[in-house]
This record gives C-alpha cells, structure tokens and sequence, in this order.
C-alpha cells in the first residue's frame, strides 16, 4: 500500500489506516523509539502513541511522506517519554545526547530566532557535512544511539566518532554565529 493511500485510509477516518500503518511502518518506528528508549515496554507503549498521534492529526495534516510523518511522531514521542524518565534521575543514553547537542544550541540569540530559520540553518549545515558525517550526527542527534554503537555500525574506533561529534558540533556553533547567532554561555 501506498503513503497517499495509507493517507487517504487516515483522512477517511478508517481504523484500518492503524493496522496498515503498523505493518508497513512498525519496524521502523520501533527501531526509531529503540534508538532513544532501551525498555520493551517504553517502547511498545511510545510505538501505540504514535498512532494515536497520527490518527489524531490526520486530518487536518495531509503530509507528502507519511513514512517520515509517522518517523517524527515516535522520535518526538520517545524523547518526550527521555525526558519524563530523566526527571526520575534515570538517564536514557538519548537524553545524554540531547544534552550535549543543547550546549551547542543552547542560549542562541538573534533577532530572528524562529525555530523555522534555526530549522533551515540545521538543514543546511546537514547539507554540507559528508555524507559519513551526517550519518554519524543523526545516528547521535536524530536515534540517539551511543558513540561505542555508532562505532560498531560504523566500522571506526569509538575515540574517532567521539572525535567527529565534537568537530561537528563545533562546526554547527561556528554556522551559527556566522548567520546572526549569538551563542551566550
């Protein structure tokens, strides 16, 4: 089945849309959520969540890709469950590198801090790393996985991921201050 008919099943209304969703979708939404959350359970619950966003926004939301639709809902899922469980002092290996992205992008100013052009400016910095790079930053930032698993998946020392994650987030700060960014620490 078809994103625009799996679309047109949510618009519909149809209670099907879930179940075709789910099989299509579910491994890559559980590997998403997985990638932030290491509980079976956390996970399953953020994988029903995210449906239930779905079916809930769907409408008024029509998107174009309904793959990385349902892709963000379960990341912003996931690390909404990170967080609550960070706030009961266990730290998710996820919310750590939230945490080390927020120095990064912490404090920004600017006179036009709309999170659209801070969105644009990322997308853009995405674009002009490698393609190694932006692999090895979204499976940080974006999965939330370890630098010890990103080395695994990547064939490399894990001092050298480590190494490349600070050189990009160096990289990032230094974009934006070169766009208007103040970075107050």
């Amino acid at each position: 089945m078809t994103d625009k008919e799996l679309t047109e099943l949510y618009l519909c209304r149809s209670e099907q849309a879930i179940l075709e969703s789910k099989a299509q979708y579910g491994g890559l939404i559980r590997h998403v959520i997985g990638g932030i959350l290491q509980n079976a359970q956390d996970i399953e619950e953020c994988e029903n969540d995210t449906y239930l966003s779905a079916w809930q926004s769907i409408p008024p939301n029509k998107p174009q890709s309904l793959k990385a639709y349902l892709a963000r809902i379960a990341r912003n899922t996931a690390c909404k469950r990170a967080e609550y469980l960070a706030a009961a002092k266990r730290k998710p290996e996820a919310q750590l590198s939230l945490e080390e992205l927020a120095e990064t992008l912490a404090d920004i100013r600017t006179e036009d801090c709309s999170d659209a052009a801070l969105s644009e400016l990322i997308n853009g910095f995405l674009s002009s790393i490698t393609a190694e790079q932006r692999k090895v930053f979204l499976l940080r930032y974006w999965i939330g996985l370890s630098a010890g698993e990103i080395a695994g998946r990547m064939r490399f020392s894990e001092s050298k991921v480590n190494m490349m994650l600070y050189r990009l987030r160096r990289k990032l700060r230094g974009e934006l201050r070169g766009k208007g960014y103040r970075y107050d620490k």
